[in-house]
């Protein structure tokens, strides 16, 4: 099962079923935040608690939204060429999903950051594509990384080295 914490305006758009109190993500990676970008056309902005890897992907069609989130995080743990068992893993473990409230200030500073950074990624017109733009924001430095491995990217390469098979 899967575990968004989310935003209000996040909320505001995407539905779904509410996590009870003890409800715990158990996917390898966790939980993960989500916001929503007000781009042309709108953009979900979602990043994992324990590596802070971002992933964009559209928001319409709201309805679909945490269904296609396994898919989109395959484009992109593809992208960052982590094994194929790992990425089979998180890909069965989200089929079941459930939001909560945004419990860390730290997590949705650095989401802003990230938000921000592609904002200037996107306007340069350096990419338009999502998937491309997630990779190119995990490369970024993030300050609660700098005392482990820096940037997103190294984070979870990191991370799977020492998951399990």
């Amino acid at each position: 099962m899967l575990v968004v914490h989310r935003t209000k305006k996040f909320l505001d758009r995407v539905r779904g079923p509410m996590a009870e109190p003890g409800d715990e993500s158990t996917t390898a990676l966790g939980n993960w935040y989500a916001i929503v970008l007000f781009w042309k056309p709108q953009v979900a902005l979602f990043v994992n608690e324990a590596t802070l890897l971002p992933v964009l992907m559209p928001l319409a069609p709201t309805v679909t939204l945490l269904d296609r989130l396994p898919s989109a995080l395959t484009k992109v743990l593809e992208g960052h060429e982590i094994r194929r068992s790992f990425i089979d893993h998180e890909f069965t473990s989200m089929a079941e999903y459930r939001l909560a409230k945004t419990k860390s200030r730290s997590l949705l500073g650095s989401m802003n950051e990230c938000a921000f950074l592609a904002e200037v990624h996107r306007g340069r017109g350096d990419t338009d594509e999502l998937t491309a733009l997630s990779l190119r924001l995990a490369d970024t430095p993030c300050g609660p990384l700098y005392k482990r491995h820096v940037s997103p990217d190294r984070e979870l390469t990191a991370f799977v080295t020492h998951y399990p098979n």
